[in-house]
């Protein structure tokens, strides 16, 4: 099968370096986002700090300090435009640039990440996946072309693509990530589990799963005041 990909279509704009914002800040911008988006769908058009911190649990004055980072600024007892506001916060996290990836491992994880549309609500849109099976090489996934591994530097640096997603078994993950730096990807969002070596200038987001269910299992343990078992002596 011969897979042509437009080039030209694919490649998408460069995003300037945002501002510099603590990390619980950007985490609760994601939350107002999606609480605004609710309220706009109702018909309410104008918010304050106050009613967004009593309706999200948080005090008013991190609510404006937070919402200062995306540049937007209220208005004395009216408050802000919640239209604008939305803007404001897409804008400052790239959400209306399409930012798109490269998804390594088209396996079960890896295909529901091709077929999440959600992403693109985000800005995020996937443009191809690759894989190292013969079996999957060729194959279409969601719309998505299944590339074979050792074309996907060239192709990086070609269509300017600066992210990269990895769904990988964790043998494979250091190999996919060497490629992807070398195909210039600047950004890697990692599910697999292992901890990768990239030069300092990469940004990697491990996506944990199994500590999350770890954690999860934990706390499910602890409600029910489940023992901990201890390993027999040998």
């Amino acid at each position: 099968m011969v897979i042509d990909i437009n080039l030209s279509n694919l490649a998408g704009p460069k995003l300037p370096n945002p501002p510099s914002i603590p990390q619980p800040s950007l985490a609760r911008l994601p939350q107002y986002h999606h609480y605004l988006v609710d309220l706009e769908a109702r018909g309410i058009t104008r918010i304050s700090c106050s009613q967004i911190g009593g309706d999200l649990g948080y005090i008013p004055v991190q609510v404006r300090k937070d919402l200062q980072y995306t540049g937007i600024i209220g208005k004395p007892k009216t408050g802000y435009s919640v239209p604008e506001l939305i803007r404001s916060i897409e804008t400052f996290l790239g959400w209306n640039n399409i930012n798109e990836a490269f998804l390594v491992g088209a396996g079960n994880l890896g295909t529901a990440l091709l077929g999440h549309e959600r992403f693109s609500k985000f800005g995020l849109r996937i443009v191809a996946a690759f894989d190292t099976d013969p079996e999957k090489i060729g194959l279409w996934i969601h719309e998505k072309a299944v590339l074979s591994l050792d074309q996907l530097s060239d192709l990086a640096q070609r269509m300017s693509v600066h992210l990269g997603i990895i769904t990988t078994p964790a043998e494979a993950a250091q190999a996919v990530a060497d490629e992807m730096v070398k195909g210039g990807i600047q950004a890697i969002w990692n599910f697999a589990p292992v901890k990768l070596r990239v030069p300092e200038n990469i940004i990697v987001h491990n996506e944990d799963l199994y500590s999350t269910l770890a954690s999860l299992s934990w706390k499910l343990a602890r409600r029910f005041n489940v023992p901990i078992q201890e390993k027999e002596a040998v």
